[in-house]
């Protein structure tokens, strides 16, 4: 089997472009996953926030998910726990409107670089996404303003940790699940490993490297392309020794952005059932949705947004 994509982006703007950007096009038409290099955000800035998140868990997070454990008595487990995650996490919302000030317990030195690194990933976010409507052959900004709402998209990051698990074959550090919204930035642990994505009915490592961040595809960008790019299932195995740090940032639709498959990509389409294959809708319906059907197959989830068509109004991109 094809290894996991690993992309260095150093000589994205010089003659290796054809080269790269094939690598770019690969990444998302047969694993919705790939891992960048030299991406843009100086590895001394990424090593401040891994130290900080680090030392945050640490003195406030540890011995709360300790008291979580204790509770649900979840240290020995004996039968498979399916209805929760080995994980401890907190989240930040950056866009439309930053929730930084009301999150207790943050450091003003962590505060003041994680609004940093949201930036950072936020301009990466978007340079990414015109990489993919060039290679879905869309004019440059299509993707950003088929996310775009009435404020702009939503952003946040989720920060966890996955500390070490006496019983990894009876609980998930989280559970198998595709991501509903855009496009996905993972600064994950370099040393501790665990996160996989489903490929050809196989479980495949995603290898934890220093400095590089993760990239996958979510449920609204397989829409857009009208699934020439499938957003992927992906799961995180807990392990025994080491906790793993996980900072996932979600590049997602405003709330009231309509998505549909771009009209130039389904024109393409020789295939009359390809040509019908997504439905129109509404992000927030789907949020709706999918906040209660998040760890089951994605199909259902299409199919019951056919069902309920919305009517909106279509601005032209």
């Amino acid at each position: 089997m094809a290894s996991f994509p690993v992309i260095n982006l150093e000589k994205l703007n010089g003659e290796e472009r054809p080269v790269i950007m094939e690598q770019i096009k690969d990444a998302c038409e047969n694993w919705g996953f790939l891992e960048v290099l030299n991406h843009g955000i100086p590895h001394e800035f990424l090593d401040t926030v891994e130290r900080l998140t680090k030392e945050h868990y640490k003195k406030c997070m540890e011995q709360r998910f300790k008291e979580l454990v204790a509770s649900k008595a979840l240290e020995g487990l004996q039968a498979e726990v399916t209805d929760m995650d080995w994980e401890s996490t907190f989240f930040l919302r950056h866009l439309p409107e930053s929730n930084m000030a009301d999150i207790p317990d943050l450091a003003d030195e962590y505060r003041k670089v994680m609004k940093e690194f949201a930036l950072k990933l936020e301009k990466l976010a978007e340079e990414l996404l015109d990489l993919l409507c060039e290679n879905l052959g869309l004019e440059k900004g299509y993707l950003k303003k088929a996310l775009y709402g009435a404020k702009g998209p939503t952003f946040g990051t989720k920060v966890s940790n996955y500390p070490p698990c006496p019983t990894p074959d009876k609980i998930k550090g989280l559970r198998a699940h595709t991501d509903a919204g855009g496009i996905i930035l993972l600064f994950q642990d370099s040393q501790v490993g665990g996160l996989q994505l489903l490929k050809d009915g196989e479980w495949i490592d995603v290898p934890p490297m220093r400095h590089s961040i993760v990239i996958n595809l979510g449920d609204q960008i397989e829409v857009i392309s009208n699934g020439k790019y499938k957003s992927v299932e992906h799961r995180v195995i807990a392990q025994t020794d080491g906790a793993r740090m996980s900072i996932a940032s979600f590049y997602n639709p405003g709330s009231d952005a309509v998505i549909y498959p771009a009209p130039a990509l389904v024109e393409k389409e020789a295939d009359e059932k390809k040509k019908q294959a997504y439905p129109k809708f509404v992000f927030e319906d789907y949020m709706k949705l999918y906040v209660g059907l998040k760890f089951e197959a994605k199909a259902p989830r299409f199919e019951a947004m056919k069902a309920m068509e919305t009517t909106a109004p279509i601005a032209t991109v």
